[in-house]
């Protein structure tokens, strides 16, 4: 059983298999998949190296510092995106947050407030304070993960 036969089968299909037949397959997608992610690792270090100058021109003469820019390689049409990755420091928003409530504003016209507890942090909490904030909690699951391992290779 090889990759491409696998594609074409059932998730149903491919349940019945032996736990052997499906470390197999499953070693062998891992494989695939680190391959592809090197080859399209490469692929776009080259794509960087082939047309970052030009990006950068484009945006300068755009006038904008990212963002979307679109130009020509002879007939292909090339558009390259450097998104903004924007990251606020929170003890200086808490601190500009108080100072506008305290000047009479309502600081949520500015921005967005969000609270979190590290799950870390609220499972070391005592019992009296994790039950203030049980109601507040809500639990989901992620996807669950199964490895298999040759029975001496654990």
């Amino acid at each position: 059983m090889n990759l491409q036969q696998a594609n074409k089968m059932s998730t149903q299909e491919i349940s019945e298999f032996s736990a052997k037949e499906i470390m197999t397959l499953q070693t062998s997608a891992a494989e695939s998949l680190q391959q592809a992610k090197r080859i399209n690792d490469r692929i776009h270090d080259a794509l960087e190296l082939k047309y970052k100058d030009l990006a950068s021109v484009s945006r300068i003469h755009a006038g904008k510092e990212s963002g979307s820019v679109n130009f020509e390689d002879g007939q292909i049409q090339v558009s390259a995106d450097l998104p903004k990755r924007v990251t606020w420091d929170q003890k200086q928003l808490a601190e500009l947050s108080k100072r506008i409530q305290e000047s009479g504003e309502d600081p949520l016209q500015y921005m967005d407030i969000a609270y979190k507890v590290p799950e870390r942090k609220f499972t070391a909490w005592p019992d009296t304070i994790k039950s203030a904030f049980q109601d507040a909690r809500t639990l989901k699951m992620g996807r669950q993960s199964f490895k298999l391992t040759q029975g001496d290779e654990q």
